[in-house]
């Protein structure tokens, strides 16, 4: 299984950016989806989760600002994230074959790196 993510960089509050996570290895269609998070000094949270059939859930930190998506036929996931703040700098990671949201999958892509700086 790769997952190989992108689209991360340097951004100013209030910016955006979209990462992608292209998958391979995998019945993607079927798989259920996530992206996590970690930050210097701290512990790899989830950001939010997709199942297979596109139900999404997103923790509180993220609602109203991000949009987890996927495209089946590309076999690749996506993380829009609008309105950054500095506190969301961080790696963000792909995650494949969640069983459920909260808990994570087996399959980790290797990580892109997100900085909100002015």
């Amino acid at each position: 299984v790769q997952l190989q993510a992108s689209g991360g960089g340097l951004v100013q509050p209030g910016g955006s950016l979209r990462l992608s996570c292209a998958a391979s290895g995998i019945i993607f269609s079927i798989t259920h989806m996530g992206w996590y998070r970690q930050a210097p000094g701290k512990e790899r949270e989830l950001v939010a989760t997709i199942t297979s059939s596109g139900g999404i859930k997103y923790v509180d930190f993220v609602k109203g600002r991000f949009t987890i998506s996927r495209d089946n036929l590309k076999n690749t996931l996506f993380l829009q994230m609008n309105s950054l703040k500095p506190e969301d700098t961080a790696v963000y990671y792909c995650n494949a074959g969640i069983p459920v949201h909260g808990v994570a999958g087996p399959w980790w892509g290797q990580g892109t790196l997100v900085t909100v700086s002015s």
